[in-house]
This record gives C-alpha cells, structure tokens and sequence, in this order.
C-alpha cells in the first residue's frame, strides 16, 4: 500500500521556495541533477502539451510538470498545469500538485534570485514590474524579500487602483523604467519579443543552457536582428555557485526568467513537505 498525497492548493513559504532554488541550481552547477528542457506534443485541432522533466538524485526524485493547453471552441486556450513527483528508490508516485500557483512562485522567485546576483550589492534603488497580474504581484513579493530597499513602480494595462505596498501604479510603461535599475517584464508576451529598451547594450544571462538560446523566441529574434549568442556570459547555476562572472553594472544585462524543470520540481519538493492543505488518498500499487 502507497500513501499518494493529492496537492491541490499547494503553499510553501517565499524563504522555503528561495532556499529550494538556491539548492536546485548548485545541483546544476555540480552535474548532479539533470533537466533536459522542456518539448512539447501537439494536439488534434490546435494547442499542445509542454511537459517540463528533471531529475534530483539528492533529492530522491524524478518531477515532470505538464501543461496542457488545449484549445476552445470560444477562442484562447485552456491552461492548467500539474506536477508529479516519483521516488527514485521506489519508482512509485509520492504527490500529484496542481502546479498553477507554484508556477508563478518559482517564476517569480528565480527572477529576484538572478536579479540579487545580478544587480549591484547596494545601490540598486527602483525596479519597475510591466504587468502587474499574478505573476507580476508575485515578483514584487520576493524583491521585498530579498531587496527590502528597493522601491517599485508598476504598470498594467488593467490599471490597478492599487497595488501593494511599495509599488507605485504608473501610467505607463516609460513612466514605469525610467530611471529603473531593473526592470521585470511580467505581461503574457514577455518571453517572446525582444524588449527594445534593454536589447541594444545588453549581455545576456540566460536562465540554463538547455533553453536559450536556441529554443528560446526572443533570442532567436534577436539573432535574427544582428545580437550574437557568444554575448552569453553564463547562467544561473553558475552565478549561484560563484562560477559565472558577475556583472561590473557598466552596462545593462539580460535575463530570461522562464525555465527548467528542476525549478518545478524543486518547488513542488518543498511544497510537498511543507504543505499542510493536502487530501490523501491510499491507492493499492501492483
């Protein structure tokens, strides 16, 4: 008998989730886990699933978050996303979570994890969030964690009448960056187009090699316009491990913040653990 625990309204606390990060990236920089990227399988009249896989042996799991986005009949698509864990040792499943709102954690928080890294250690003052729905809430959640000092301004194109503490709804998106010492892009076409305010003197530090930047449309977009992939100066793993040079804040600096699955499966660990909204349901196992 297998005890599965079904997580449908995951919580684990922002410092849980950072620290779960932290350790799922000096993994990578180790070779000790593995996440091959992200592929996905076409459905029949449109849409598709993107399955996110990866490997923790220090963990003693195996996580595969898959996202279906089938289409409707009304226009848009449907998008859900679940997350399974299978022990290593037993190769049995040990949680099924709905993985809609930890998405946006994981998201959110290896943003503001890079950005600490990537930003100079005190002189960073204002940060700007274009976009400010669940995922842009989100990041500015984890910057007040982590960068208590910096002031936020955001725009949305909803117009929020208002936001959270610390953030000041603007008017617009150059209201929003000027002057920004970071600048998070947190709108639905985010990781698609290149952003003309940050393309032209930028380096780039992608999240993890096996997505940029051939996979990744943006970059691929800005190839196209002339960029050259050898600007790439390391990724996250390495700045977490002290192995990829930090930048000397001469000049801007790229990074994509939409990534592997061992960020899934680090999340969904730690909420698994930590979670205490969870049904259990006892199956009989072969």
């Amino acid at each position: 008998m297998l005890t599965v625990r079904a997580v449908t309204t995951p919580h684990v606390p922002e410092q849980a989730v950072l620290a779960a990060l932290r350790d799922a990236f000096a993994d990578l920089s180790r070779g000790t886990s593995s996440a091959p990227g992200q592929f996905a399988v076409g459905l029949p009249g449109g849409g598709d699933v993107i399955h996110y896989p990866a490997v923790r042996p220090g963990a003693g799991i195996y996580a595969v978050k898959v996202s279906p986005y089938p289409p409707r009949p009304s226009g848009g698509a449907l998008v859900t996303a679940w997350t399974m864990l299978v022990s290593l040792s037993t190769g049995q499943p040990l949680a099924l979570l709905d993985a809609s709102g930890l998405t946006a954690e994981r998201t959110a928080a290896t943003t503001v994890l890079a950005a600490d890294l990537l930003l100079p250690s005190d002189d960073a003052r204002t940060a700007a969030i274009v976009g400010y729905g669940r995922p842009g809430r989100a990041h500015a959640r984890y910057l007040r964690l982590v960068r208590p000092g910096m002031a936020g301004r955001a725009f949305s194109r909803s117009r929020p009448q208002s936001v959270d503490d610390g953030v000041q709804a603007v008017a617009g998106v150059r209201e929003a960056v000027a002057g920004a010492d970071l600048v998070m892009l947190c709108t639905s076409v985010a990781g698609d187009v290149p952003d003309p305010l940050i393309w032209p003197r930028a380096r780039s530090s992608p999240r993890s090699r096996p997505t940029p930047p051939t996979t990744a449309a943006e970059l691929v977009q800005a190839a196209a316009s002339g960029w050259d992939a050898a600007a790439v100066r390391g990724d996250l793993a390495g700045l977490v491990a002290g192995h990829a040079p930090r930048p000397g804040g001469q000049r801007q600096v790229y990074f994509r913040s939409v990534g592997p699955g061992t960020e899934d499966a680090a999340v969904a660990r730690a909420a698994y653990e930590y979670d205490t909204d969870t049904t259990d349901t006892t199956e009989e196992q072969p």
